[in-house]
């Protein structure tokens, strides 16, 4: 699991180190082999980039490309999420590249915070990630899916 937050830096090529913590994990579920994509904008200021390791997006981007090819919806999903998919191994120094138009997407310049979802972990500028924290409400939390009114925390 990929828990916690942690501040990056990316350097002049664009790359970021991933945090030794993480990188053992990585080594064996994916043999540094790394997937890095959009995400799709669900809150104010929500664009980041979603890291995975690439067995895990394998089974996601299955279910992807296994919905109805008809519906707008579906169309729009995929284009984003598998479109601008970006493979990278993480070279010796545990550093993966993150390509310009990913960087444009998530306005990520120099300084970002990579932070644990569980499966993933996801990369943010750190300014946007501070913004985004910061006007998190009570509101945002009115609309929980059903399947977790049973959860105890």
């Amino acid at each position: 699991m990929f828990l916690g937050a942690s501040k990056v830096t990316l350097d002049d090529k664009g790359r970021v180190a991933i945090p030794t913590r993480y990188r053992g994990r990585i080594k064996d579920r994916a043999d540094g082999h790394l997937v890095v994509t959009v995400n799709i904008p669900v809150l104010k200021n929500d664009r980041h980039l979603m890291i995975y390791p690439q067995p895990d997006w394998e089974t996601i981007a299955r279910k992807l490309v296994r919905l109805p090819a008809l519906s707008p919806g579906t169309i729009a999903l995929q284009r984003r999420l598998i479109g601008y998919t970006s493979e990278q191994d993480m070279d010796g120094h545990g550093r993966i590249l993150i390509n310009r138009t990913l960087r444009d997407y998530a306005g990520i310049e120099r300084q970002a915070m990579l932070v644990g979802q569980g499966n993933r972990l996801d990369l943010w500028d750190e300014k946007r990630w501070e913004a985004q924290i910061g006007e998190l409400n009570v509101d945002d939390f009115a609309e929980l899916p059903d399947e977790l009114t049973s959860l105890v925390l």
